[in-house]
């Protein structure tokens, strides 16, 4: 797990916490209580709407930390649909250049194509490995760079 995720993750809980630690059912009981007293209609109708808004920012905070913390799981979960499509999309390049490449290396990457399945790669999640950042990462960077060398101008060769 990257310090920026962690540091994600940490503020989540500690707003989430927070919201725990607040008590929101007993501050509402309070609150209601100390109101049932009142009088006045719209003092106490302006009581109940403070309450009511309250309630619904705390119920909107925390669906938002929820959703932040799907967020940070998707970044480093792999689904099984993940791992199919990326097992036949393995099949179909070992198909492609298999006329390209030697006996040897086509067995190899055979032997990869055969790690890719759900039991192998969910179990390696589970041991904390980041799929997306062991491999995405580096094959965006190896990318990244064969561009960058299409845009530079290759010297003429005078004749």
């Amino acid at each position: 797990m990257t310090p920026e995720v962690a540091t994600v993750i940490a503020t989540l809980g500690t707003e989430l916490t927070t919201y725990a630690v607040k008590g929101t059912v007993s501050a509402v009981s309070t609150k209601v209580k100390s109101i049932k007293e009142e009088k006045n209609i719209e003092k106490l109708k302006n009581n109940y709407d403070e309450i009511i808004s309250e309630l619904l920012e705390e119920r909107e905070n925390i669906i938002r930390i929820a959703q932040s913390y799907r967020t940070e799981l998707e970044k480093v979960e792999i689904s099984d649909a993940d791992i199919e499509h990326l097992h036949n999309t393995i099949e179909n390049v070992i198909g492609v250049i298999s006329g390209y490449i030697t006996e040897d290396q086509a067995y190899a990457i055979g032997s990869l194509k055969d790690l890719i399945n759900v039991d192998t790669l969910k179990t390696m999640q589970l041991l904390g490995f980041n799929y997306k950042e062991a491999i995405g990462v580096p094959l965006t960077k190896i990318c990244a760079k064969a561009i960058e060398r299409l845009g530079e101008k290759k010297p003429t060769k005078k004749r």
